[in-house]
């Protein structure tokens, strides 16, 4: 069994649903060694998260940002944590609904994703700055 994992930090993304895959690939190349295994992608922070869906076309990434601000909106009266802005507390909101990780087969060195699939960085922040991912890979 063969692990590999190493730390990156993303260039910063403005708010929305972001295509990251290839940025995933190109930093664990040892993936290409792994005939059968996973790979964990796992983001650093709490305002921001993990998702895989649709990778062609860009309508569905509006779309969720659409979605996900009509049901967690900002400026809610009940919301206490507001110390970093009114995105703050549904960053956190839409971060646990989401998820902080995802994992992908690794099947012959690459990632068994569907064919319309894409890893994306879901930003919930209207100023964020790059965000770090622990990315892990292990099989045989």
């Amino acid at each position: 069994m063969h692990f590999f994992q190493k730390k990156i930090q993303l260039r910063a993304y403005p708010r929305g649903f972001h295509i990251i895959t290839d940025s995933v690939r190109a930093a664990l190349p040892e993936i290409k060694t792994i005939k059968i295994g996973q790979l964990q992608v796992f983001i650093n922070h709490t305002s921001a998260s993990l998702t895989i869906n649709e990778n062609a076309d860009h309508s569905v990434r509006s779309d969720f940002e659409s979605h996900f601000n009509v049901m967690v909106p900002e400026n809610e009266p009940h919301y206490e944590h507001t110390y970093e802005g009114s995105d703050d507390m549904p960053a956190h909101i839409k971060s646990s609904l989401l998820g902080a990780s995802v994992q992908i087969p690794i099947t012959n060195g690459q990632l068994n994703l569907g064919i319309w699939q894409g890893i994306y960085l879901c930003e919930h922040r209207d100023h964020a700055r790059g965000r770090h991912l622990v990315i892990t890979a292990f099989g045989v």
